[in-house]
């Protein structure tokens, strides 16, 4: 899952990335948790004949997807991520994935390696950022839900995969990055169903990332400042997990 990221970039090179025309100043964020506001890149209304100019326009929404048909989201679970595997079919995020999809910002994001109890060991947490640096966007959804007094909120969720090799000894699943030139088609709700853009939610490949371990500071959402991606001296490195054949003669189903 992805509990936590950052976006860092300035507004300038964010706005390039995205061939956005306008896009208000905001300060750093090195620490962007659960229920903030995060910013989100979407499809506009249309540009206006003969521009050849990306149609796009950016807002902020609540991280936390809250369904349209939830009638009280203090009842309903927090949904800061969907597997991308199952989102086209789970009724939480099936209408999303037909009109809704978004880009969401961001210069890496933090996970946790976390050793079974047994070990004995502490959890170990990472700052994972793409090799080449700079902004990238990861695959999301959106929705706006409506409450009885009329009142409306917008709110998102990150679109998750199996972790690529690079990652899987961290953790077993990573956000899913949608590259530049596959954004047009993943906002295009409008020519492309949700099947058609299937083959973007794969993982991304092996030396987009590089992870960077961090201190535990990142854990609290009270720590905002640069120094949370300040690498730390690793103590023990994480063993890739080890695939268990089934025994034989026994039926596996995974």
């Amino acid at each position: 899952m992805c509990g936590r990221f950052a976006l860092t970039e300035v507004v300038k090179d964010i706005a390039e990335a995205f061939s956005l025309a306008e896009l208000e100043g905001f300060p750093a964020r090195y620490n962007i948790a659960p229920t903030q506001p995060i910013l989100v890149v979407i499809s506009g209304e249309g540009q206006e004949p003969g521009s050849n100019l990306p149609d796009r326009r950016a807002l902020l929404v609540r991280w936390g997807f809250t369904p349209g048909w939830v009638k009280n989201p203090k009842e309903f679970p927090l949904l800061i991520n969907a597997r991308s595997e199952t989102a086209i079919g789970k009724a939480s995020f099936r209408a999303a994935m037909r009109h809704r999809r978004i880009l969401i910002p961001t210069s890496g994001f933090y996970e946790w390696h976390r050793p079974s109890k047994e070990s004995g060991e502490k959890a170990q947490a990472y700052w994972i950022r793409p090799r080449r640096g700079g902004v990238i966007a990861f695959a999301g959804l959106m929705e706006t839900w409506s409450s009885a007094d009329g009142s409306e909120v917008d709110t998102g969720a990150i679109l998750t995969t199996r972790a690529n090799g690079a990652i899987s000894s961290i953790h077993d699943r990573m956000p899913v990055v949608i590259q530049p030139e596959d954004f047009a088609r993943w906002l295009d709700c409008k020519t492309q169903e949700p099947r058609a853009v299937v083959d973007l939610m794969r993982p991304v490949q092996e030396d987009f990332f590089e992870a960077i371990p961090v201190s535990d500071r990142v854990n609290k959402v009270a720590n905002m400042g640069p120094d949370l991606q300040d690498p730390v001296p690793l103590e023990k490195a994480p063993k890739p997990p080890q695939k268990k054949a089934p025994d034989s003669g026994q039926l596996s189903f995974f």
